[in-house]
């Protein structure tokens, strides 16, 4: 009986080194189960039992002293390394995108000056388009018998462009250098097209001024009837405040980079350029480049291809460039060049002060219609906030696409834009057309951001010396081209403006009547609320 005894604890010790293993797949469980059922002596339960509980608590024990330390590493690790929420992720991405400023670029001059196959080549140059697309581009352009247009695809997309190698809709593309994002709006340059070229220029905050140095396209562009004039001009009133002329095509072989035909150019564009009120030393800059080639535009012109230009290639300047500053705190101004439907009402535009975030409530202006922000898109990208000067698509709750139209203001419920039909402004007169002259009841097209709506004269109030800046103490009827004068204008509907001194942007505006700019101007004053003058 003793011998047998001594044989089961032997069994039993040996059970319990083994216990824990674990077994192999091909194991079958049940066989060792059954062995020690067999085995067992009835007798002996309490002392099997008594060894396993020994075995269990010794394993509790175990297992506990591990899991303290794993949650000392885990504790370590959280303290080490902070996890962020997709949401916390998702902002940092916003952040780091928007450490590189973000300035709209509008390509601007007279029809034929190279300004899409210029905007084609800083993309291509960029790398936003692929070599295989500008083959596709070149043969496309072949066919047509136009092998110099391919570049001007990239940026006129429709049938019609293409066909008659004129730009009708402003372009946009995007591209980035190391410390900046831009948007190219590349305008149209035909005559017929310059409410299109306007709207492009209201959001822009650089602009672009392509000249051709071609024998003969360069003066026909610049003298009387051409488009240069009045794209500056129009330029400097829907605040372009820095301009670059490019002098384009200088590989072309009557120009084949001629320095004194680009001295001939410089020296007749600075005094139109003075009178037109931009600062040449401070605001303008000239330089040559070829946008077919690519000369100049990423990296500096060859010596052996240029020998005297000692100057930066246009990344260069641009990336140099210096804008005013916008105010990101300031109330909320949006205007709307665009609205469409996309599971919800979305509408686009140009930040022109404050800024926005997922989830604030706005006013669509003149409707006072308040809606909620659903969602907030920059470059097709989703984004938590934007702040000025960013162009936008914004997803609205509590409005139909169908209640907004091109020239509301979306806008900030504290402090709302003004909406109203009547305003003070001061005018400058450029050019009015034959016999006519400027007075009480004369009617114009009404050109303010994203505005276009037909006006009336009201009433001269008083002239302006252009000596002094003084008014006149004679009263004014009537005034003649060149004169800068102070009077009341009135509008069909009710539209969305501010003052001048306080939203240059939206406070700055031109007069058009039968396609031909007739004034550029200002505005000084705006009714009180619910009041006319």
């Amino acid at each position: 009986m003793d011998i047998e005894e001594e044989i089961r604890s032997l069994q039993l010790d040996s059970a319990e080194e083994n216990y824990g293993v674990v077994r192999s797949e091909g194991a079958r469980p049940d066989e060792g189960e059954n062995w020690d059922r067999m085995e067992e002596d009835p007798k002996d339960k309490p002392a099997l039992q008594s060894r396993e509980e020994e075995f269990d608590s010794r394993e509790t024990k175990n297992d506990s002293s591990l899991k303290s330390q794993e949650e000392q590493v885990d504790s370590k690790v959280e303290k080490d390394m902070k996890v962020f929420t997709p949401e916390e992720v998702e902002e940092l991405d916003d952040l780091e995108d928007r450490k590189k400023r973000h300035l709209n670029v509008v390509f601007i001059g007279h029809v034929d000056a190279g300004k899409s196959t210029a905007g084609g080549q800083i993309l291509f140059l960029s790398g936003q388009v692929d070599e295989r697309t500008i083959q596709k581009y070149e043969k496309e352009a072949k066919e047509k018998s136009r092998e110099s247009w391919y570049m001007a695809y990239i940026m006129d997309t429709n049938e019609e462009e293409r066909v008659k190698g004129k730009t009708v809709e402003v372009g946009r593309a995007r591209f980035e250098t190391e410390t900046s994002r831009f948007t190219i709006l590349d305008a149209p340059g035909h005559k017929s097209y310059v409410p299109n070229m306007i709207s492009g220029a209201s959001q822009a905050d650089i602009g672009v001024l392509v000249i051709s140095a071609r024998k003969g396209e360069f003066e026909t562009g610049y003298e009387r009837g051409g488009q240069t004039r009045e794209h500056v001009q129009l330029a400097k009133t829907l605040g372009v405040t820095k301009l670059l002329v490019v002098v384009n095509k200088m590989d072309e072989p009557t120009v084949n980079w001629s320095k004194q035909r680009y001295d001939e150019i410089e020296s007749k564009l600075i005094p139109f350029l003075r009178s037109s009120g931009y600062n040449v030393k401070k605001d303008v800059i000239f330089l040559p480049i070829s946008g077919l080639l690519g000369s100049n535009i990423k990296s500096r012109v060859d010596k052996s291809v240029c020998p005297w230009w000692d100057g930066p290639c246009l990344f260069e300047v641009l990336d140099a460039i210096e804008v005013p500053p916008r105010d990101p705190k300031g109330p909320f101004r949006m205007p709307i060049i665009d609205k469409f439907k996309d599971m919800g009402t979305v509408v686009m535009g140009k930040v022109e002060s404050g800024s926005v975030t997922e989830g604030d409530s706005l006013l669509v202006m003149p409707n006072k219609t308040q809606v909620k922000v659903i969602a907030v898109y920059v470059d097709e990208n989703k984004v938590r906030c934007a702040g000025p000067g960013e162009n936008l698509r914004i997803k609205l709750s509590g409005i139909d696409d169908e209640d907004i139209l091109a020239g509301f203001v979306l806008s900030s419920v504290a402090k709302p834009i003004a909406a109203v039909t009547e305003f003070v402004a001061q005018l400058q007169i450029l050019e009015l057309l034959d016999n006519a002259i400027f007075t009480a009841g004369y009617k114009a097209v009404l050109h303010i951001h994203s505005v276009v709506e037909e006006c009336e004269i009201l009433e001269l109030l008083q002239q302006i010396d252009p000596k002094t800046k003084k008014p006149m103490k004679k009263k004014v009827l009537f005034v003649k081209n060149g004169a800068v004068v102070v009077c009341r204008v009135q509008v069909n509907s009710l539209i969305c403006i501010e003052k001048f001194q306080d939203f240059p942007q939206l406070g700055r505006f031109t007069l058009r009547t039968e396609g031909k700019t007739v004034a550029v101007g200002k505005v000084t004053e705006l009714p009180l609320s619910g009041s006319s003058y």
